[in-house]
């Protein structure tokens, strides 16, 4: 069990006299005697549990070695002083931030090297310090953060995988091969190399991180995730985001960077409810609305995300919900092709093909030459797998987009016929006969309408059969229906009669 011993005596006032001697010392070239000075006192100040004069000796020794240049003594100074035996934990935590702002000074210099840099031994070795330790965990995730950071930087100038490096990689990844530590040489080894490094740091237990730096963090996880195909864990982090927190106003920038991930991850699942769901946070956010184009921007992919979606209950809700909102007419051209879905109404495919086709082709959502959405890690792997044809993202959305029309033409044909031929069926839909009766099927699998299709006979049936029980409810309801009549007939008669006999009565009194 670790505890921190009680102090047994104070030596602040042997600090405060030796500072100026090896500070001296120092300047004259005579730093290791500086150093053995700050050490032989360093260890009383250690063994005494001084905790506030240890640390000052340790930051001295940090801060001298820094001042005349001697990185090689900064390295070695670092190392031992953190490993001394019972070392205060609060006077390592001072020292290794006593060095941490050179790094920033030396980054300019050292850190475009690839390989040898000082910057970069300065900083392997603060994270030789930093692991394990909890109670530096916060210095170490910032460490490991600039180290990613170093590798992407690298990955910009180095040479892209080849074929025969990417097929034996595959090769070892699907035998099961353990990862043998090597150094990175490709553009992918860089990257490959900073996504591990920053995904170790399990940064949502960390307490003692504040909110924003948190989340930066965690984006930063998943930015670098995406950039290697990693999907999985991209869903994983987008998770661990608090997205009340984004709400609010100082936290717009990470807003708009989370729900941008959450856009590419969504579009590469095809999920475009959650593509247009992502639009509407967009959306709600004061620096999207104060600039006009970017607002205009984001609802015309609100709209043409949720005309996209798939058929559903909670797509349905949606689409009425928007539609109801009128500052979406500010796309009009989105906003009348939005009314056409809404609208239980034929749309046919030529018609609106011309109407949208020439505006809607130009945008990156339906453009051809449109890399938005292409599949990369293992959605890609997947998409090869299955052998089928590989469309590019914007030609893929817009065939989408010609399924959701004629799935909506179904829809609208199954809720005013009951029964239709096929002829006639793939005359209303223009698809040839074999692709209407697949997309028929489709609807059918989905629940979405329910249809039976004769062959023989070429005939669609759209009215679901009534089980007994149901025939039974419907006859007993018409039964009572008509038995109620009767009797509120018979009562209006018998209440006629009553009224025509008391009218008799009362004339024959008045002749009397």
């Amino acid at each position: 069990m670790s505890f921190q011993r009680k102090q047994e005596k104070d030596f602040t006032k042997e600090v405060k006299e030796l500072t100026p001697q090896v500070e001296a010392l120092a300047k004259d070239g005579k730093l290791s005697e500086a150093v053995d000075r700050i050490s032989a006192l360093e260890k009383q100040t250690r063994n005494a549990s001084d905790m506030p004069s240890t640390a000052s000796l340790l930051t001295l020794i940090v801060r001298l070695c820094w001042e005349q240049k001697d990185l090689d003594a900064l390295n070695t100074q670092l190392t031992l002083m953190s490993k001394k035996h019972g070392q205060l934990k609060e006077a390592v935590v001072r020292m290794v931030d006593e060095a941490m702002p050179y790094l920033d000074t030396l980054e300019d210099e050292e850190k475009s090297k690839p390989k040898g840099g000082r910057w970069l031994e300065l900083l392997n070795t603060l994270r030789d310090i930093t692991e394990g330790k909890i109670y530096l965990e916060l210095q170490r995730a910032r460490l490991t953060a600039q180290l990613a950071t170093y590798h992407e930087t690298l990955a910009q100038s180095a040479p892209k995988e080849d074929a025969k490096q990417r097929e034996d990689r595959e090769k070892n990844e699907a035998k099961g091969d353990e990862k043998v530590e090597k150094e990175p040489v490709t553009a992918e080894d860089h990257i490959n190399a900073a996504a591990d490094l920053m995904s170790d740091i399990q940064i949502e237990t960390y307490s003692s991180m504040d909110k924003r730096e948190k989340t930066n963090f965690i984006l930063e996880q998943m930015r670098l995730e995406s950039l290697r195909g990693n999907w999985n864990k991209v869903r994983v982090g987008s998770r661990k985001i608090n997205r009340v927190y984004l709400k609010e106003k100082d936290a717009s920038d990470l807003k708009l960077r989370y729900y941008d991930l959450i856009v590419h991850l969504a579009l590469q699942e095809d999920n475009y409810l959650e593509v247009c769901s992502a639009y509407q946070a967009v959306w709600d956010t004061d620096e999207v609305k104060a600039d006009e184009a970017r607002e205009l921007n984001v609802i015309e992919n609100i709209i043409m995300y949720v005309v996209l979606a798939p058929y559903s209950n909670e797509q349905s809700d949606m689409l009425h919900k928007l539609y109801a909102d009128h500052r979406l007419e500010k796309a009009p051209l989105n906003y009348a092709l939005l009314k056409c879905f809404v609208t239980k109404e034929l749309m046919r495919w030529p018609g609106i093909e011309s109407l949208y086709g020439t505006e809607l082709r130009k945008t990156p959502v339906f453009a051809p030459d449109s890399d938005l959405g292409t599949k990369t890690g293992q959605r890609a792997e997947e998409e090869r797998k299955k052998g089928t044809k590989i469309l590019p993202p914007g030609e893929s959305r817009w065939e989408a987009l010609h399924s959701r029309v004629v799935e909506h033409n179904i829809r609208v044909i199954a809720a005013y016929y009951s029964r239709i031929t096929l002829q006639r069926l793939t005359e209303l839909l223009d698809l040839p006969a074999l692709t209407t009766e697949r997309t028929l099927c489709k609807l059918v699998t989905d629940k979405t309408v329910y249809a039976r299709i004769d062959r023989p006979a070429g005939v669609v049936n759209f009215q679901r059969p009534r089980k007994t029980n149901e025939t039974l409810n419907a006859w007993s309801t018409d039964i009572s229906k008509m038995l109620s009549l009767v009797e509120k007939t018979s009562h209006l008669v018998s209440k006629e009669y009553a009224m025509h006999e008391a009218a008799q009565a009362g004339r024959k009194k008045v002749k009397a």
